[in-house]
């Protein structure tokens, strides 16, 4: 069962595929980036893994802590299996289920085999820094369980609270951007027409595929 939720997902998430969140930085991939840079307790660490960009901060002796979704805490309690490098199935599962952990891991484990950026996001927020000590003290005082949001609890949230004191997220502000564009499309409203019409045909007409048919058309109508 979970292993069909994650393959459904992934296909959801294929979106990823047209550089929603990686045209965010579009300078600093142009340049590349080493993947050891040197790094100093309180930086705030970007890489890419597979569907956005994961962040955390650095906090000393290729220590990294970092804000991940993950399902393993929920299917067992034995902590060395939910020790060991989150992957993207177990992330793709602990999102659905809001399931997350600040945890700590070392530089590899964090980067998952992609280059690191190493506090770009400075220049992209109008928020001044914390001390680097400072940034890492945080981090470290929010080590545990917690709760997971896609829009307003993410490892970008994290990431900023700490550094800045402020909890932001521009992978989130850019989403919402993306589905008010869709929203505002009109032409969002015959697709969804459409295919309200081809699941009628194909299922019958029941309220199951009546209502969505003519509500979901109407509400996007109406916030276009």
């Amino acid at each position: 069962m979970l292993d069909s939720l994650t393959i459904v997902f992934e296909k959801l998430f294929l979106l990823s595929n047209f550089n929603l969140f990686r045209n965010l930085w579009p300078e600093e991939e142009e340049k590349g980036c080493c993947t050891s840079p040197t790094l100093k307790r309180g930086d705030l660490l970007e890489v890419q893994r597979t569907l956005f960009i994961h962040c955390g901060i650095y906090l000393g002796d290729n220590k990294v802590a970092h804000l991940m979704p993950d399902i393993m805490p929920i299917l067992t309690m034995n902590e060395k299996k939910i020790k060991k490098v989150v992957t993207n199935n177990r992330l793709i599962l602990g999102c659905i289920y809001k399931k997350a952990t600040i945890r700590v891991d070392t530089v590899e484990d964090f980067a998952y085999g992609a280059s690191i950026l190493v506090n770009t996001m400075d220049s992209k927020v109008k928020m001044q820094a914390l001390s680097q000590d400072e940034v890492a003290r945080r981090a470290e005082k929010l080590v545990g369980d917690i709760l997971y949001s896609l829009l307003w609890n993410n490892c970008e949230h994290f990431a900023t609270y700490c550094r800045y004191g402020s909890p932001v997220s521009q992978q989130t502000d850019k989403f919402c951007e993306t589905l008010k564009t869709i929203v505002r499309d009109q032409r969002s409203v015959l697709l969804a027409i459409l295919l309200g019409t081809l699941s009628i045909v194909c299922f019958g007409l029941t309220p199951s595929t009546t209502l969505p048919t003519i509500l979901i058309p109407f509400t996007l109508w109406m916030a276009g």
